[in-house]
């Protein structure tokens, strides 16, 4: 397996840029599906912005400067491509990013990509009905078992603000729970 540091320095050269790409698309895709899907929910749209975050990643790998890890610096990428796809569709449909959301977790029974039971549904409920922030920081530490220090470079904000974010989105998700 190559290190991030040999990964990059291939990707920044012109002689192993596409192979040095396809290597990252193999680490780092699948990943960077779930990551997104859990922020837009529909596979459509992840497997779009997906596209982008990769179009993105490849166009700007020359500015990466390394003051992050890879993953966080294209973590970061996938999370704003996500939302700025909802913020674009909130604009289109003329509704709250809310909004949005609620129409996502709607979608998700017809969703034939979507393999949760009703328990699971119930949970994205709970999940979309918190702030984008909290849904952001809950996502990555309880589906994606990111640590809180990675999650401070992604998301630019202190490990403290994102600790207390988790603990705020879990008791919201519980009372949520437990009321519907």
């Amino acid at each position: 397996m190559i290190d991030e540091i040999e990964l990059l320095k291939h990707l920044k050269s012109k002689t192993y840029k596409e192979q040095a790409f396809k290597t990252l698309l193999t680490l780092y895709k699948e990943r960077l599906y779930w990551h997104i899907r859990s922020i837009v929910k529909s596979h459509d749209d992840a497997d779009d912005v997906l596209q982008n975050t990769f179009i993105k990643i490849y166009k700007n790998i020359n500015n990466f400067k390394g003051d992050s890890k890879l993953f966080s610096w294209m973590y970061r990428i996938a999370t704003n491509e996500s939302i700025t796809l909802i913020n674009k569709n909130a604009k289109r449909l003329q509704v709250t990013n809310e909004e949005v959301q609620q129409i996502a977790i709607n979608n998700l029974t017809t969703d034939v990509y979507f393999e949760g039971d009703a328990i699971q549904l119930k949970l994205q409920k709970a999940i979309a009905t918190l702030p984008q922030k909290q849904q952001l920081v809950f996502n990555m530490k309880y589906f994606e078992d990111i640590k809180y220090r990675d999650m401070a470079e992604i998301l630019e904000t202190s490990e403290g603000a994102l600790k207390a974010s988790y603990h705020i989105a879990v008791k919201k998700i519980e009372d949520y729970l437990t009321d519907n």
